[in-house]
């Protein structure tokens, strides 16, 4: 056998990614995401100032979720139109956008195949959201074409070392994902960003969004019940496995609580992200 047979190395399994997003449109159907994403809109807010928003300015909000940055960029009079993949989420942001009377375009779309015309918009907007795409370059690069040269797109993604990317990663220990595909969390440092975005001007700052909630039961709770990815780990494991990741999860809430016995704070860092098109 030669030495370069004995070295090579088995190919990395090629995900069906079809099937894949199928799953995370059931995922992030389950349960109801709005319930905790309402809880970010300071994150909406934050991403419409970075970008520096101008009444009249036409934006796209992709995987708009229940419409954070989409009820921001709306407050300042902006042409908005609101993306996702899943009708629920749409429609909990419809039902925000007509409780406070502000004009929004609503439009089921996909990130990896936005319905519109190059350079439609101005701006682009997504926060939390095209950073869980299966196809992370195809993603991107919608992001790019849509947008005007000289235009925006303002992201939020949670990091790796944050208190969510260390979420997603107690979980995989016990549910890994799908072979394959990059995390989500790639989104959230720069050297991805500058493989995703080739060419373009990127400017990324790290924030932190804090979590509040009553104590650490209280947090896991919710997002055992409403937020659609830890909603189907724990579905997926039987009752010995479904325990130990709840262990673990309530262990790493308590341990980056800064709220003291009485109440829970937990500090969550993301990268907020401006990409101007050249």
């Amino acid at each position: 056998m030669s030495a370069s047979a004995t070295l090579s190395q088995p190919a990395a399994p090629t995900p069906d990614l079809a099937a894949v997003k199928a799953r995370q449109q059931a995922t992030w159907a389950a349960g109801d995401y709005a319930v905790i994403g309402t809880t970010l809109q300071i994150i909406g807010e934050r991403i419409c100032e970075a970008v520096d928003l101008r009444a009249g300015e036409r934006v796209l909000d992709v995987a708009a979720g229940n419409g954070n940055a989409t009820l921001a960029a709306a407050r300042r009079f902006t042409q908005v139109t609101s993306t996702d993949y899943v009708g629920e989420l749409l429609e909990r942001g419809r039902e925000r956008a007509a409780a406070e009377r502000l004009v929004v375009a609503f439009q089921s779309a996909d990130a990896e195949a936005l319905p519109f015309e190059d350079e439609s918009f101005d701006v682009a907007l997504s926060t939390l959201g095209v950073m869980f795409t299966p196809d992370q370059e195809t993603a991107a690069a919608e992001l790019i074409r849509v947008v005007r040269h000289g235009g925006r797109i303002g992201l939020a993604n949670w990091t790796p070392e944050g208190f969510i990317g260390l979420v997603f990663k107690t979980i995989g220990r016990h549910l890994p994902p799908p072979a394959g595909l990059s995390s989500p969390a790639l989104w959230g440092t720069e050297a991805r960003l500058a493989e995703l975005f080739p060419g373009q001007a990127v400017a990324a700052t790290k924030q932190v969004f804090n979590f509040r909630y009553r104590s650490a039961a209280h947090m896991l709770e919710i997002f055992r019940t409403y937020y659609g990815p830890m909603n189907r780990a724990f579905a997926a494991l039987d009752g010995a496995g479904a325990e130990a990741l709840e262990n673990d999860l309530l262990a790493l809430i308590e341990r980056m609580n800064r709220g003291g016995a009485g109440t829970l704070i937990v500090p969550s860092e993301y990268l907020e992200v401006v990409v101007t098109r050249r």
